[in-house]
Formats: structure tokens, C-alpha cells, sequence
């Protein structure tokens, strides 16, 4: 019924003129599905409150309820059509009167860590597209199917909201700014291992991927307590992003997945000096998928020791810095990093070879993130002693990844089991610290098993792949034509 559903918004949103991208689907089906939500965790509290004899207070007003403007019913449970708005009415409600009741929260909030200022913030970034108040009627039917009120039903949803952001993020170039592979994610926590009292930070959150998977796995635990519950709900994850849009996918996906109000804060992480940070700053886990390619302002490379106009580069500074001693980190970032020969390369490397252990590189292979054409590598590393050995794990699926076929768990099975006695196979081997070019810091990928050479794919196959872009292209043209 759900998935349904969410088929029903997508096709009303194509019937939008302001909304012609998944990026814009999602968005304009975020802020509905928050609000829906929202009313959903105000009855629940209500119940709970009428249960134990007290009164609950409700944040939002009665006018600006969803069961009051967006699905008013009668007794019979049904949508009371005397009541309800649509067309011209439906929109001049929600843009004139619903969108600035909601902003104002912001300014009401006690502090940015409540779900009132996560309203004012979420509804500051986003605007309506919806023109059309016959359309908007349509999608919030379907939304008021939608229910939350038990764990598999939150559970379904949430699965569904992952699949909107990996078709967004397949949708365009920067895709690997809005999705991670998830299972690339899941093998990642898995080594990092995060456990009940750590705090765990990603600074360039996306659509929240690091920190869902990490409340999965982390909730999965046997025996949790109420205050293990409560320490997982409010004080273990943090985020911070950049972008709007990104930013409000990331508070929608954590509430999909249990978490009431999330620690997500929207800000530019690179624009904080290194500097000032203080150890009441700092977390046990990094875990983080740093925009690709990204270039920064020279004002912005000013707050880091070693400039860079790379904002990955910058990131993993930030990273380190932020970890507490002891603390670990499982970082993506594209594979150039380790060869590199600029000096800010030279210098980050050393960097990271100096003050942590990097015990682990994951080499991914080309295609693991969709819409993105960059090779990466996940560093693994815990700060405060320096590295002696590094463990590598060519990850190598057997086939050629791509939109149809993707990186999926037991990929990386192998990896998973190998990692954790750094166990040497065809795929692994370990390099020795004493052994790196102190010149250079070169952390090149060369598997001594295949004579140290980066395998390269079937000239067949690439023969192929450039047939089929080519074959894309001249569809898309042909398109253009038509509508031309």
C-alpha cells in the first residue's frame, strides 16, 4: 500500500510545471510527509499524556494542524469534503498563512537540538512548488494514507524514503553527494563498530545515510535499557550539512527512522576555524562521505593549516581534528588521495600517517557510486598513535557495477570477515609504515599479488560500455529533437 502510494505522489508531481527532477519529487514530498508526521507523533503524545492523567501541550496550533487543514474528517473517519480546501484556496493557505506560521518557530525554539526549531528551520529552506492546489489536494490524500504509528510501518516507510534518495541521487551528476551505496555504508560501521555511549559525527551528513545505518545497528544490539534508548534518541548522533535540500532529506530519513528530533545542523562545516576547537567538541566516531571535487573559497581555506582548495582534502582535516584521542573514523574519499603529489596531498598524508593509525584502505571499485565517475577508497583510522601497518583490501565484485547492477552486501562480505584479523588473500596484503616514501607519503593501492599493477578491465567490455553511452546519448538527442 505504501509503495503505491508514494508511485501516486511521484506521478501528481509530474503534472507540476515546478517540478521536473526526483531532486524536486523528494523535496516536495518531504515537507508533506514531515507534517503528516508530525501530527502522527502529537496524537501519540497526547494518548500518552490523556493515559497518565496530564495534559499535553501541542506545539502546533489548531489551525495549522494536518488534521485540520490537510484532512479534516467527520465522524465516520472519512475526509469531510465540507470542510476540506482545494484549488486556489489550498494554495493561498499554504503559502500565505502555513509556510510563515511555520518559519517563525525557528526564533520560538528554545535550542536548535528541539524538534520546533528543526520546523523552523526545515520550512526557512524549503519553498512550495505545487502550483496547482487541485494537485496538491491529490498528493496529500495519498499522504494521509501514510501511517507512522508502528515500528513496521516506520520501518516500510523509511525503506521507501531510502529508495526516493538513491533514485534522486541517481538522477544527476552529484549523485554521490546525496547517496552513499548503503551497503558500502553498513560494511563500513560494521569495522568501525560503534558502541551505546560513543558520539558519532558526520560533517558533510547528505541525506543522513552514516547515521541511519548506524542507529540500525546500533539498536540491534541485545539487552538495550530505557536510558541505552534514550542515549541512542538523544545524545549519539550528530550531523552538520550545507545544502537545503539535503539538509531537510536528512531530518525527514532519521525520523523515518526513529529518531524524534535529529542533531542536524545546517551549516557550512569548512567555515569553522580548526582552531577552535575544544574537546567538549569533539566525538568517538567520524564516519563520512565528503562532497567529491568540491572547491573552496580561499577565505574557507584560511581556518585549515594545510590549504587546499579540495574540499574533501579540508574535510578530512576537520576530521581529524574533531576525533577525540582514541576515537575512530571510517572516511570515503577519492582514491588520488593516496598518490597525489601537490603539497597539500604530501603534507595530508603525512598528516594522517603522523597522528593516527591508519590501519585500513578500502579500494572500491569504478561504478560503486552511481552518477559520480571517481574511484574511492575508505580510510579507516583511530587518532592518537601513529600507523605502523596498513592492511588493503582490493574490493573487486567480479562484475561491472553499475545502475542495474550495484554494489549490494555481500560484495563485501569478504572484506568484512578478512578486516578483522588483517588477513592477507589474492584481494589483501598489509604494507609496513618504515616501508612509505618519507618524501612522498605515497599510499598508492599496488597489490603485490597481481605484480603490483592496478587490474585493469576487459578491453571488450569497455569497447562495450562505450557502445551503450553512445547508443544513451543518441536517444536523449533524438528527444531533444522531438520536443524541439
Amino acid at each position: 500500500m505504501f509503495e503505491q502510494a508514494f508511485k501516486n505522489i511521484d506521478d501528481v508531481l509530474w503534472k507540476e510545471a515546478g517540478c521536473t527532477t526526483e531532486l524536486d519529487y523528494t523535496e516536495q514530498a518531504s515537507w508533506l510527509l514531515f507534517l503528516k508526521y508530525l501530527d502522527a507523533l502529537e496524537q501519540d503524545k497526547s494518548l500518552e499524556a490523556q493515559l497518565a492523567g496530564k495534559e499535553y501541550t501541542f506545539i502546533l496550533d489548531k489551525p495549522y494542524r494536518w488534521e485540520r487543514w490537510a484532512a479534516p474528517k467527520g465522524k465516520n473517519g472519512q475526509i469531510d469534503h465540507n470542510k476540506v480546501m482545494t484549488g486556489d484556496d489550498l494554495c493561498d493557505f499554504v503559502n500565505q498563512k502555513l509556510y510563515p506560521y511555520l518559519r517563525g518557530f525557528k526564533q520560538k525554539a528554545s535550542g536548535p537540538n528541539t524538534i520546533e526549531y528543526k520546523i523552523g528551520e526545515i520550512f526557512g529552506e524549503i519553498k512550495n512548488k505545487i502550483s496547482s492546489g487541485y494537485n496538491m489536494r491529490e498528493i496529500i490524500d495519498h499522504i494521509d494514507e501514510l501511517r507512522f504509528r508502528s515500528q513496521t510501518e516506520k520501518h516500510e516507510l523509511s525503506h521507501l524514503y531510502e529508495a526516493k534518495i538513491k533514485n534522486m541521487g541517481n538522477a544527476g551528476r552529484n549523485g554521490g553527494e546525496y547517496y552513499t551505496p548503503r551497503p558500502l555504508i553498513r560494511a563500513i560501521v560494521q569495522v568501525v563498530k560503534p558502541r551505546i555511549g560513543e558520539r558519532i559525527y558526520d560533517g558533510a551528513c547528505g541525506s543522513a545515510g552514516f547515521l541511519c545505518e548506524s542507529f540500525v545497528y546500533m539498536k540491534a544490539k541485545s539487552g538495550l535499557t530505557t536510558k541505552d534508548l534514550d542515549t541512542l534518541q538523544n545524545r549519539t548522533f550528530y550531523g552538520k550539512e550545507k545544502k537545503s535540500l539535503a539538509y531537510v532529506i536528512a531530518i525527514m530519513n532519521m525520523i523515518l527512522h526513529g529518531i524524534e528530533a535529529p542533531n542536524i545542523v545546517h551549516t557550512n562545516t569548512l567555515s569553522e576555524n580548526l582552531a577552535d576547537i575544544q574537546q567538549k567538541d569533539r566525538f568517538d566516531v567520524v564516519l563520512a562521505n565528503p562532497p567529491f571535487g568540491g572547491k573552496e573559497r580561499k577565505e574557507v581555506q584560511q581556518n585549515f593549516p594545510i590549504r587546499t582548495g579540495e574540499s574533501a582534502f579540508l574535510f578530512l582535516q576537520h576530521f581529524i581534528k574533531i576525533l577525540k584521542a582514541g576515537g575512530r573514523a571510517g572516511v570515503v574519499i577519492k582514491n588520488t588521495f593516496l598518490s597525489n603529489t601537490d603539497n597539500a596531498s604530501v603534507s595530508l598524508r603525512k598528516l594522517l600517517l603522523e597522528s593516527c593509525n591508519l590501519h585500513t584502505v578500502l579500494d572500491c571499485p569504478g561504478g560503486t557510486f552511481q552518477g559520480a565517475g571517481v574511484k574511492t577508497v575508505v580510510l579507516f583510522f583511530e587518532k592518537g598513535v601513529p600507523t605502523r601497518k596498513t592492511w588493503y583490501y582490493q574490493l573487486d565484485p567480479g562484475r561491472n557495477l553499475g545502475k542495474t547492477n550495484p554494489l549490494n552486501d555481500d560484495d563485501l562480505a569478504e572484506f568484512i570477515a578478512l578486516q578483522k584479523t588483517f588477513a592477507e588473500s589474492p584481494k589483501s596484503w598489509s604494507v609496513d609504515a618504515k616501508t612509505i616514501d618519507k618524501a612522498t607519503f605515497d599510499l598508492s593501492v599496488k597489490n603485490p599479488n597481481n605484480g603490483g599493477e592496478v587490474k585493469h578491465r576487459n578491453p571488450q567490455k569497455i569497447i562495450a560500455e562505450i557502445a551503450a553511452l553512445d547508443a544513451e546519448s543518441a536517444k536523449v538527442l533524438a528527444n531533444i529533437r522531438e520536443l524541439l
